[in-house]
């Protein structure tokens, strides 16, 4: 089990997570940012400091969003397990399902 991101930071993309986590483990990709499940150590770090909630212990994700834990193990298909989101930065893909989202009004 891990942390995932949901539907909140779809388009949001607040970066208050990616300061706290002490692994580097939150990736940016166009819409959302996104937990790696095999890097997260579970801290929890990166949960309170989420100004729009919406980051979740895996199995405590409201059913609303449960598309979103498939979504950030879909968002690591191509980029893999590179081992830091520093060397990687802001990427220009989504998970499928984020990608195809109606884009949220300003």
């Amino acid at each position: 089990m891990t942390y995932i991101i949901a539907e909140p930071c779809v388009d949001i993309l607040d970066k208050a997570c990616i300061e706290e986590c002490p692994v580097d483990c939150i990736y940016e990709g166009d819409r959302m940012l996104y937990i790696h499940p095999d890097e997260c150590v579970d801290c929890g770090a990166c949960e309170p400091v989420c100004p729009v909630e919406a980051i979740f212990y895996e199995d405590d994700t409201p059913e609303e969003w449960a598309d979103y834990i498939a979504a950030n193990v879909d968002f690591f298909d191509a980029l893999g397990s590179p081992g830091g989101a520093a060397k990687v930065g802001k990427t220009s893909h989504d998970a499928p399902f984020v990608a195809a989202l109606p884009q949220k009004a300003e």
